[in-house]
């Protein structure tokens, strides 16, 4: 067995809407039924006791061992603590290839699970040593490392929930919510609101204190240290037992507390100075921890902490102890579980020695025993939740101190006996204030219930109905998608949006060209909705990168599918037939928002089977309304757009709106009938985005089809008399398209420059000239330099021969080049005659036909 190709579908796909890695499996012949492998499955299972059932996914197929690499696969993730569910095998037209789609939730994680399901199946077959657990715990440790942690993951769940867009910016914690200017950042618990001055004075300890102490909060008096004899001298100051940490800190790496021997006071100095060179020390405050979080001007959750102990039990050492509680799997070395491990460090040491205690030393039975007097969770402290118990006055006390500082997310440190009662009756204070606080005590409390402090963030980020999303235009189909996504973003410029979209001739924010080349794959879609100047997204969505990499979005509001006809591509990655390439085009429209609308072509077979699929409502169009799907549609009081009496009609129920074709230069005058249909889809996109009507006329009458805005899409140029007209159709439909319109243009003569993609099937490249020959008296055939493949001549002699039976065809000629195949056209043209150039190389190419033309 033997992975030949491995994709990662990071959007939805093919297969559904779960990311998923998608692999290319061939398997020997005896590989291809598992059962005719000896005791195989009994290894297997022998080796990996949770492996759920090996079953083919269709009633006729056989198992093989790609069968067993996909559960493999996919329930060593389950095993691991990945929360995924769907996987497939599929067989392909190729003999022992197979198809293997399995979800994941962390890409390397998935591909990680991959690899070790093959050594798991090869040892199997061999039959040698298992290393199972060895392998789900290399799982976790990765998916430990790489996943979100519960801050970032608290905030990002409440974003789903409330269907607003994410995408993970970087392997840390910085992620996007939301799309294009409606986008906003996070990263933990710091959003893109967080001020950095803001943030700035939370770092620096002293500064704080200042402040909250003009403003009137009570919070413990102290001084700033260098040295270890000044951190004493501040101490006999103060009189009184100290907290030390240092000046700029966080997470309480270098805290320590309740401090009063010359020799605590060395070694939390020592600690301190690791982190800062200015250490400060202040009176310490007795009573309980307590972290306040405040999220805008509201108290939204508060946990008392205690600091990490253990207690004896008259057998185990300190250590021992300590050892027996960080195998808690809620107990981490990072910040991904709910608790943290307890360490043993010179603050612990220096702890128990005040408890006249060692690491080493076996506490009685019952005996609690604390190793450090601090109770950050990071530093191994427990959580009790008491939200509900906090007094107002204390809460206001927090709010204070949050506003005080400038941070929108601020996580308070109290000391204080309890929160019942204001911190002035008491004599407590705030020791601390935190930016980006951890948000873990608040999730998982060890005691008590948890808090929605990840919704309560989210809704200071967000409107109550905002989602974050901007329109979404998704269009794919075989032609007319560059003129369509032109169009589409022209009439949200003209509803005053500012526009990206994407496509075959590049990357486009607000008219201004950012990228180049074809950029119709789902990088260059999360490249716009990722734009900060982005209002609304337009995005031609192509068959290659939807098999490649899945979309580039979760949903759109419309997806319009141009039409599939005869299909492109045809014979690549097992895409063979035009219902194959349907299946494909299809994903769009299953992913078009419950409220939105699909656009589809109904005089296109394949496309109007779509309609089943939306979760949204469905908009048909066609020139003819007496198409049955149209009647019947229209008859159901649903919208429809088509053509009578040279007028576009967008009709629902009883209303009707009507624009005239000759005010739409695009169609000139409603002859062009490809792109009467290009008009009726984008108009239907408009009607369902509530786009006006006047702003929907003057945008279809102020488009305008040249080189410039739509390079490649029946440009027309004028020279010697003559018609020049350059288009990149490339596939039997453009071809037929295109022909039909000519046919029906007055000329003198019909001349036509055309070559074929090496990488098309023969059939499709015969179709092409056979098509051609109907309407064409002169055609030149030519071949560039890359060929895809094909040996010299062979794409051309496909072609003439696809010309054999014209009876229409007067001269044919061939010549080496592009370039040099449009002068000769040139050349030869006369006045009254229309010369038909499908260009290849579509802006060098129309280049060269300006230049000549001029």
């Amino acid at each position: 067995m033997e992975l030949t190709r491995i994709r990662a579908l990071r959007g939805p796909n093919l297969w559904g809407k779960h990311t998923a890695l998608e692999a290319l499996v061939k398997c020997e012949e005896n590989e291809k039924v598992i059962t005719n492998i000896f005791g195989f499955e009994t290894r297997l299972r022998s080796r990996f006791p949770q492996l759920g059932p090996v079953r083919p996914y269709g009633q006729n197929e056989t198992v093989s061992l790609a069968h067993a690499l996909e559960v493999c696969s996919r329930d060593l993730q389950a095993q691991a603590g990945c929360p995924i569910t769907f996987s497939r095998t599929m067989p392909t037209p190729d003999d022992g290839v197979y198809i293997v789609v399995v979800e994941y939730t962390e890409e390397k994680v998935g591909r990680l699970a991959l690899e070790l399901a093959m050594k798991l199946c090869r040892s199997a077959l061999i039959d040698n040593g298992s290393h199972v657990e060895e392998y789900l715990q290399e799982l976790r440790d990765l998916d430990e490392s790489i996943r979100l942690g519960p801050s970032t993951g608290s905030i990002v769940d409440a974003a789903i929930a409330r269907g607003i867009p994410y995408r993970r910016l970087t392997e840390g914690s910085m992620v996007q919510l939301g799309w294009g200017s409606k986008q906003r950042r996070i990263q933990a618990a710091e959003t893109s609101s967080t001020s950095a001055i803001a943030e700035s004075i939370a770092q620096d300890k002293e500064l704080t204190k200042n402040l909250l102490h003009a403003a009137g909060v009570p919070v413990p008096l102290g001084s700033i240290v260098t040295t270890a004899d000044g951190a004493w001298e501040a101490f006999k100051e103060i009189n009184a037992p100290v907290a030390i940490k240092p000046r700029d800190g966080n997470q309480g790496k270098g805290v320590a507390v309740n401090i009063h021997t010359r020799e605590q006071i060395d070694i939390a100095f020592n600690a301190a100075s690791k982190i800062s060179s200015e250490v400060i020390v202040e009176r310490y405050m007795p009573g309980h921890d307590h972290r306040l979080l405040v999220i805008g001007n509201q108290l939204i959750a508060a946990a008392r902490r205690e600091p990490p102990y253990v207690i004896g039990d008259a057998q185990h050492t300190v250590r021992e102890l300590v050892e027996e509680i960080n195998k808690d799997p809620n107990r981490g070395d990072g910040h991904a579980t709910a608790l943290s491990k307890i360490r043993i460090d010179d603050i612990a040491v220096a702890t128990l020695k005040h408890q006249n205690l060692t690491p080493e030393s076996v506490p009685a039975k019952g005996l609690r025993v604390t190793l450090r007097n601090n109770a950050n969770l990071s530093t191994g402290g427990t959580a009790t939740d008491v939200t509900d118990d906090v007094h107002p006055d204390l809460a206001a006390s927090a709010i204070a101190a949050a506003q005080m500082i400038g941070l929108d997310i601020c996580g308070v440190d109290v000391v204080c006996d309890n929160v019942y009662r204001p911190l002035e009756e008491q004599g407590g204070g705030i020791v601390e204030v935190n930016a980006a606080p951890g948000l873990r005590m608040h999730l998982h409390p060890s005691y008590g219930k948890g808090r929605p402090v990840g919704e309560a963030i989210i809704s200071t980020m967000f409107g109550k109905d905002d989602d974050g999303r901007i329109p979404v235009v998704a269009v794919t189909g075989t032609n007319g998608k560059t003129t369509t996504v032109k169009l589409m973003s022209h009439l949200f410029e003209k509803n005053g949006l500012r526009v990206g979209h994407t496509g075959t001739d590049g990357v486009y924010i607000s008219g201004k060209r950012i990228d180049t080349g074809d950029c119709s794959g789902p990088k260059s879609a999360r490249n716009v909705l990722m734009h900060p100047d982005v209002d609304a997204a337009v995005l031609e969505t192509a068959r290659g990168g939807i098999l490649r990499e899945g979309l580039g979005f979760d949903r759109c509001e419309v997806a319009i599918v141009t039409n599939l006809g005869e299909g492109d591509h045809l014979g690549m990655n097992y895409i063979n037939t035009t219902a194959d390439l349907a299946a494909v085009k299809r994903v769009i429209v299953q992913n078009v928002a419950p409220n939105g609308m699909a656009v589809l072509n109904a005089a296109d077979f394949n496309v109007v089977k779509m309609a089943k699929s939306c979760p949204g409502e469905i908009t048909f169009f066609a020139k003819d309304i007496n198409h049955p799907v149209m009647a019947k549609h229209r008859a159901q009081g649903k919208r429809v757009l088509f053509v009578h009496q040279n007028k576009l009609i967008a009709a629902e129920g009883k209303k009707e709106f009507h624009i005239n074709l000759d005010q739409v230069p695009i169609t000139a005058e409603g002859t062009i009938g490809f792109q009467v249909e290009n008009v009726l889809g984008v108009v239907g996109a408009a009607w369902a985005l509530g786009i006006p009507w006047d702003v929907i006329a003057d945008g279809l009458s102020s488009f305008k089809s040249d080189a410039n805005t739509v390079p490649g899409r029946f440009n027309i140029f004028k020279y010697a008399g003559a018609t020049i007209i350059a288009d990149y159709g490339h596939n039997p439909d453009a071809i037929l398209a295109l022909s039909e319109t000519i046919a029906n243009m007055p000329a003198n003569k019909r001349m036509v420059v055309i070559s074929g993609a090496g990488d098309r099937r023969d059939e499709d490249l015969r179709r092409q000239t056979e098509i051609l020959g109907q309407s064409f008296d002169h055609i030149i055939l030519y071949e560039d330099q890359c060929q895809r493949g094909r040996a010299d001549g062979e794409v051309t002699a496909i072609m003439r021969d696809g010309l054999a039976n014209s009876q229409q065809v007067k001269k044919i000629e061939e010549f080496r080049g592009e370039f040099l195949a449009i002068d000769k056209a040139l050349e030869q043209v006369q006045a009254g005659d229309i010369c038909l150039i499908l260009v290849d190389q579509v802006d060098e190419a129309l280049a060269h036909i300006s230049q000549r033309v001029k």
